[in-house]
């Protein structure tokens, strides 16, 4: 092969591999509901007392946690947008039961996943129904996550736990949604105000000139100057740990819908073109955990940080000028996952997608399924219906 050709398929990364198959979207769907039902049949009897929301397998048992853990809210979340997708009661039913059990989380103010736990499962029950005791509590959750925010930094607290002073993560930037909805709720614009400066703090300082992302920013607190950057899930601080980068895609895509800031707009286009052109990125869009790990064709993947990605394309692809290339990415992510990634009808006690990978280097959840991997997978395949 002429070696300027090979060159730009490098550095294309999957973006030129081969078309998408397609995907039969009511067998998908069918064959979902099913999965789910049993995961929830399984949640339900393994219940011991609040320790009842899926979050992976362990040597093939079914991990339950509570509403503490900062992937409790997809479970509630996954049964909303299964009542979304099929309109039957039993799946409300089901998301109420769920999402009642989160009560204590919108007041809980010990992490910045109170965005996570309470958006993804009050938000979409107030989406879908309009029921006023959700927005009260999703309002409730914002005022709780703005108690975190320092204005001197810039941006809200995510941990209070190790050697950090005022640590800021990546994933951050995913709580802001529901910052902004609180405005939209309450008509009090505090919330908006803090999710701008998150993002725009982010933005200036979570970035190398590549546009990858840093996992940890270090702040000081009584300055508000950058103290140190690293990685706590990546492979070391300078490398571009694969779900971070999804988060980044994700968060500045959802920041320009609420916003309309062409700014964030920009910067969601500039990670797009960071992923999609990543020579370390494989041709099905399915990313090892990080980009930069060594050895990389014995590292496990991240179906989660690929379905993160699909959802957030198919968003994009309706913000941007020539938006289809985006769709197309998403096309191909999900044709990947559904194809190569899902588990066998009635197996993985009712998860939908294998081969995530959590905190690789705690060799915590490797190459397994996760939560919050197949709550962006089924978020992912209502937006594609979207064209």
């Amino acid at each position: 092969m002429n070696k300027k050709v090979f060159g730009v398929l490098l550095l294309c990364g999957f973006g030129l591999a081969a078309a998408a198959q397609k995907i039969n979207s009511r067998k998908v769907w069918r064959e979902a509901e099913a999965q789910v039902g049993q995961l929830l049949q399984e949640a339900r009897a393994a219940r011991v007392k609040q320790t009842v929301f899926p979050r992976t397998l362990v040597h093939d048992s079914l991990k339950l946690v509570n509403s503490n853990d900062w992937t409790s809210g997809f479970f509630p979340g996954m049964l909303w947008m299964m009542y979304e997708q099929t309109g039957k009661a039993e799946w409300q039913e089901a998301a109420r039961e769920f999402t009642g059990l989160m009560s204590r989380e919108p007041y809980n103010g010990n992490s910045h996943d109170v965005g996570f736990k309470v958006y993804d499962s009050y938000g979409n029950g107030l989406r879908l129904t309009g029921d006023t005791s959700y927005r009260r509590l999703v309002i409730q959750g914002a005022k709780t996550l703005s108690k975190r925010f320092n204005p001197t930094v810039g941006c809200i607290k995510s941990w209070d736990f190790a050697q950090w002073q005022y640590p800021v993560i990546i994933d951050n930037m995913m709580n802001l949604e529901m910052m902004f909805e609180a405005t939209k709720l309450s008509g009090d614009s505090g919330f908006y105000r803090i999710a701008v400066s998150h993002a725009n703090t982010t933005m200036k300082n979570h970035f190398r000139p590549d546009y990858s992302s840093y996992h940890v920013v270090n702040y000081d607190t009584a300055t508000g100057k950058v103290l140190g950057r690293t990685t706590h899930q990546g492979y070391a601080p300078e490398s571009a740990w694969a779900r971070g980068q999804a988060w980044a895609l994700y968060g500045y895509t959802m920041c320009y819908r609420e916003t309309k800031d062409p700014a964030y707009l920009a910067q969601a286009e500039h990670v797009a073109q960071f992923i999609l052109t990543n020579p370390n990125m494989p041709a099905d869009g399915v990313p090892y955990w990080d980009y930069n790990a060594p050895d990389l064709a014995q590292q496990p993947r991240d179906a989660s940080a690929a379905a993160i990605m699909a959802s957030a394309f198919y968003e994009l692809a309706h913000y941007a000028k020539g938006g289809k290339k985006y769709r197309r990415a998403a096309d191909r992510i999900m044709s990947s996952l559904t194809n190569k990634y899902r588990a066998a009808a009635g197996s993985a006690h009712g998860f939908l997608l294998l081969h995530s990978t959590g905190h690789k280097p705690a060799n915590s959840e490797v190459d397994v399924p996760l939560i919050y991997a197949d709550y962006y997978y089924m978020e992912a395949l209502l937006r594609r219906r979207h064209k």
